[in-house]
């Protein structure tokens, strides 16, 4: 709907979809997904927003334990997503933005590996806040430690930390500019963030994934669905006219894994 217009202007991140170059509170993706923590890179997207951070994550994490009790049935929903937008809609704004997102950040992890926990039949874990955020995360919803899986996964936060003005941040900027306050806008943003045709692709491209089931599979299976007339998810971007900038630095990022499924993702991706 806006493609082409200019309506504003920030200093949190560039995407350069023709030279496929994303750059984020200064530096190319690329370096900072590989020399940042997650909290490093987050107090920079911050202050390039011009917030000065204050509080700590960790001790954000243990606030949203704290208060757990004290959401309902938020987190019975069978979906992540709808689990997530129901539990964040419990925070209260403290009036300040920069806080108020310190403690949005704080309480998505913990939310959504309750959830993930309960989903299972388990019971959830309390936060450790002296823990990094992704390992702190992988440990509450899986309740074991992995420092390749948590270093995976915090290269991945770091690099879907920003993205321009995206869906999501569009719908944020929207309630912020009616001078609401910034849990709505994150309650909002996590809205947008569910659909299909943005946040929620990832889904699709791990549902193909397993149809397809191995690497000789890949272009028949591809031919199968074109000429079904169906879309085929997580192939192609609407901004970058070469590869996502992205998918290298999380290729680099899982290789310590060893998972069956990066093969396949690679014979996807070439097939397709």
């Amino acid at each position: 709907g806006l493609d082409g217009v200019v309506f504003a202007d920030t200093a949190i991140s560039h995407v350069d979809g023709e030279a496929g170059r994303l750059v984020i509170a200064g530096r190319d993706v690329e370096q900072l997904a590989t020399t940042d923590s997650f909290e490093q890179a987050a107090r920079a997207v911050l202050a390039a927003g011009g917030a000065e951070v204050l509080g700590d994550f960790g001790v954000a994490r243990q606030a949203a334990w704290d208060m757990l009790p004290r959401i309902g049935d938020a987190l019975s929903a069978p979906d992540a997503m709808d689990a997530l937008r129901a539990a964040l809609a419990h925070l209260r704004s403290t009036g300040d933005d920069a806080r108020d997102a310190v403690v949005a950040i704080g309480a998505a992890p913990v939310f959504v590996a309750a959830w993930n926990r309960l989903r299972g039949g388990a019971e959830p874990i309390a936060p450790e806040p002296d823990r990094g955020h992704a390992a702190d995360y992988l440990r509450m919803s899986t309740g074991a430690t992995n420092d390749a899986a948590a270093r995976a996964l915090e290269a991945y936060l770091v690099t879907v930390i920003d993205h321009g003005m995206n869906a999501s941040t569009f719908t944020a900027r929207v309630i912020t500019s009616t001078a609401s306050d910034l849990i709505s806008a994150v309650v909002g943003g996590v809205g947008a963030l569910k659909g299909p045709l943005h946040g929620g692709a990832p889904g699709p491209v791990l549902d193909m994934l397993d149809a397809i089931g191995e690497p000789a599979r890949a272009e028949a299976w591809l031919l199968g669905e074109l000429a079904a007339g169906r879309r085929i998810m997580g192939m192609g971007h609407r901004i970058y006219r070469v590869r996502d900038p992205r998918a290298a630095v999380l290729e680099t990022a899982v290789k310590p894994l060893a998972s069956p499924r990066l093969d396949l993702a690679r014979a996807v991706e070439t097939a397709a």
